[in-house]
């Protein structure tokens, strides 16, 4: 069988925190100070196995540890993982190895052993430079370990990014925009600009029912979203993708295979994945729970929960999701090629006049792309043209 060359990546979820962030909702658990560490890296390797003979065709193009907190794994887990995926699979030319870390001290202090294990891009959870909002935020770092880890990041790793997060509780404009303009003045290459929602299930939702704050108003929100599409183009860095900003080049290439709807496979509690095997795509998830996914793998290679063979009509809708929220958008003639049927019937000229006339969305040849104004309302823009 010829080798297929097309990008494809591997998530690598590792579940673990020191705490977890009142606004958290992903799958994120307190780290066992008696973890088996044996244990958890012969299960992610039997998982890594089990993926590969499903794609024993592909070249790795990248790899990114996400959580979780990431920089809390041991280093010889990390390093055993790349040389694993290596073995299975084999990485392309100059492969992008990223993964999520946190500033405190602790975690830094381990940046050296992780370039040393490959790693080449890293991306810090920042979230604030103002120490009153990080500890609303429930961080464990203060603005002074932010700084020293954000320039440590720069002299070990060849790329690096980091995140902050705005529209946060009774936040005004003018704060965010002396915050914004600070983080800008360190010259980075790749920023990722969240709006705090509140998520259900999260501490936040829970004080929020009890009125212990006030989230953010809309108009107050689209005031900061605006400001900040507009001073991140001033200043190179336009949004690739609704929160993510770059200057060219430097964008998340393991992020851009999820939105341009390529293969990735998923390991580790919790992970998803979408790829190839065969003639069909599938769809796979895996535990969320630690302690059971372990168990799981141990038991018989893998903790895949949901394994699903996605329809045409599944693939159609998701590369729209997907890819509506990249500014490049979506080729409609690629649209009309792969999925025929699901295209004319559900892409009508009708639907897509009315979304350019109320400016959600805009044609450029044969691309369809959001607007901004479309991007602060994406999912009200995809239930309009996927119904």
């Amino acid at each position: 069988m010829a080798e297929n060359t097309e990008t494809f990546g591997i998530y690598v979820h590792w579940p673990f925190c020191l705490s977890k962030c009142p606004y958290c909702d992903f799958n994120a658990h307190l780290l066992d100070p008696n973890l088996d560490e044996d244990a958890w890296l012969k299960a992610y390797k039997q998982e890594l196995g089990h993926y590969a003979r499903e794609t024993h065709d592909r070249t790795v193009s990248t790899v990114f540890f996400g959580g979780g907190t990431p920089s809390l794994m041991p280093t010889r887990i990390m390093t055993a993982i790349i040389n694993e995926i290596d073995k299975l699979w084999g990485f392309v030319a100059n492969p992008e190895l990223s993964m999520e870390a946190n500033p405190t001290s602790v975690e830094a202090n381990k940046f050296k052993a992780f370039r040393t294990a490959g790693i080449n891009r890293l991306s810090l959870g920042i979230q604030s430079f103002n120490d009153k909002s990080l500890k609303l935020l429930g961080r464990q770092h203060d603005s002074k370990q932010a700084l020293d880890a954000i320039a440590l990041a720069r002299n070990v790793f060849p790329r690096s990014s980091f995140d902050l997060i705005y529209a946060r509780p009774e936040s005004k404009l003018v704060a965010w925009k002396q915050e914004l303009e600070f983080a800008l003045s360190l010259e980075p290459n790749h920023l990722s600009l969240y709006q705090l929602t509140i998520e259900p299930g999260t501490v936040y939702q829970a004080a929020v029912r009890r009125g212990d704050f006030t989230p953010l108003d809309d108009d107050q929100a689209t005031e900061q979203f605006e400001f900040t599409q507009s001073i991140m183009n001033e200043a190179g860095l336009p949004a690739y993708e609704i929160s993510n900003h770059a200057k060219p080049s430097e964008e998340c290439q393991h992020n851009l295979i999820y939105w341009r709807y390529q293969d990735y496979v998923g390991v580790g509690p919790g992970a998803h994945g979408r790829y190839k095997s065969g003639v069909h795509k599938i769809a796979a998830r895996q535990h969320r729970a630690p302690a059971v996914w372990l168990k799981q793998v141990q038991k018989q290679g893998h903790a895949t929960v949901d394994r699903e063979i996605l329809s045409e009509e599944n693939m159609f809708a998701e590369f729209c999701m997907m890819g509506l929220r990249l500014k490049e958008g979506i080729d409609l003639r690629l649209l009309e090629q792969r999925w025929p049927a699901s295209y004319k019937e559900t892409i009508t000229e009708e639907r897509l006049v009315w979304l350019e006339e109320i400016n959600c969305l805009k044609r450029i040849g044969s691309q369809l792309i959001v607007t901004d104004y479309g991007r602060q309302r994406l999912d009200s823009v995809l239930g309009s043209l996927l119904s």
